[in-house]
């Protein structure tokens, strides 16, 4: 992947309690079902950790589905809905609030079997270095947001639970349907409501960066994942040039405006600024090549084989994500290879690319001493 590989000594970190979820006190037992009988095995109260349960009436829906219900934990007694087939286990209204608005106005833009490209595929592969086939295996997908790398992981014949905070969850039921081997949870990175230990492999990609606390959403991935399994991440790079960039400046004001309007503001920036940076890119010799990372408008001609239209549409979609979350944070390449030295990682590389860093490693079979 570009990297090296190193060994660490180090200790295993603890899941972060993370933010309050949507809960409420059971007042007597819980009576209700989750989306898929399977998926109640895997599930845990995020507040204590213990089992969940459910029970009847229940209202089915496709394919004989679980539509809606609820699920109770009977130590703390906090209950957790489900509504469209997914248990919800954060509020409504959240910090991911501007993904939920982001991939409802593009659910498919970065979907392969969509665009007709092998664009989200070959990311996949390239930062993972996973193998085609998984079948037998269960994979953990931590942010999702419309499931552009969930079509892939689906497709390598894994059991795939994929859950994402924002809203942006509903997208990626649409986009996939009640695929059998495929469960969806609406959670918080930081309170991960699964069993430790069950997953063969988890991977995150395009999420840390926007994580309050990096570092401690990177912890909360470690538990669910068995002695022996792969963790594969990617996260943004901390760089002198991204502060140098009016992208930098601008998101002091834009990831404080409400999405729907600053999403107004880029359909209107974007398609007069992009003609801007392509010219000052591409006819404009030597200083076009540095005053063209000044337009702040995301730009992708040359990198994605797509025609102008859908590079307009990529362009929107990602200015829009650059200047929309509400935390944009950056690591050094070192901060992360302390992370996996610390938490006692191994076989792990960790390497650079357009989208920042990528590291893939192992949980060890058994803990080091």
């Amino acid at each position: 992947m570009g990297g090296s590989n190193r060994w660490w000594m180090g200790t295993p970190l603890s899941i972060p309690t993370g933010a309050r979820h949507e809960a409420r006190r059971a007042p007597g037992r819980s009576a209700r079902h989750p989306m898929k009988e399977t998926l109640l095995e895997y599930l845990v109260c995020p507040s204590c950790r213990g089992p969940l349960r459910s029970g009847l009436p229940r209202v089915f829906g496709v394919g004989g589905e679980i539509r809606s219900g609820v699920l109770d934990c009977p130590s703390c007694r906090l209950e957790y809905p489900i509504r469209n087939y997914i248990p919800r286990f954060v509020p409504t209204k959240n910090d991911a609030d501007s993904f939920g608005v982001e991939w409802k106005r593009h659910p498919l833009t970065q979907v392969d079997r969509a665009n007709g490209t092998g664009i989200t595929r070959e990311r996949f592969y390239h930062t993972t270095g996973w193998p085609d086939r998984l079948d037998g295996q269960r994979v953990l997908e931590a942010g999702c947001g419309s499931g552009r790398f969930t079509e892939i992981a689906l497709a390598t014949g894994c059991e795939l639970v994929s859950f994402d905070l924002s809203e942006a969850i509903d997208v990626c039921l649409e986009n996939h349907g009640l695929a059998p081997s495929l469960h969806l949870l609406q959670a918080d990175i930081c309170r991960i409501p699964l069993r430790s230990g069950i997953f063969d492999r988890v991977f995150c990609l395009g999420v840390l960066q926007h994580c309050p606390n990096v570092s401690v959403a990177f912890q909360a991935l470690l538990p669910p994942l068995r002695a022996g399994g792969s963790l594969a991440i990617d996260v943004y790079e901390k760089t002198f040039k991204v502060f140098v960039t009016p992208r930098f400046w601008l998101r002091l004001v834009t990831s404080r405006m409400r999405p729907e309007s600053l999403y107004s503001l880029v359909t209107g920036w974007v398609p007069r600024l992009l003609p801007v940076k392509t010219w000052l890119k591409e006819r404009v010799p030597g200083i076009g090549k540095y005053l063209h990372i000044m337009i702040p408008v995301a730009y992708h001609k040359g990198l994605h084989p797509l025609p102008e239209s859908q590079l307009l549409e990529w362009s929107i979609l990602d200015t829009f994500d650059m200047f929309s979350p509400r935390y944009e944070n950056r690591v050094a390449n070192a901060e992360v290879r302390e992370w996996f030295g610390r938490a006692g990682l191994v076989r792990y590389t960790v390497g650079r690319t357009p989208h920042g860093i990528i590291a893939v490693a192992m949980k060890p079979e058994r803990p080091r001493g």
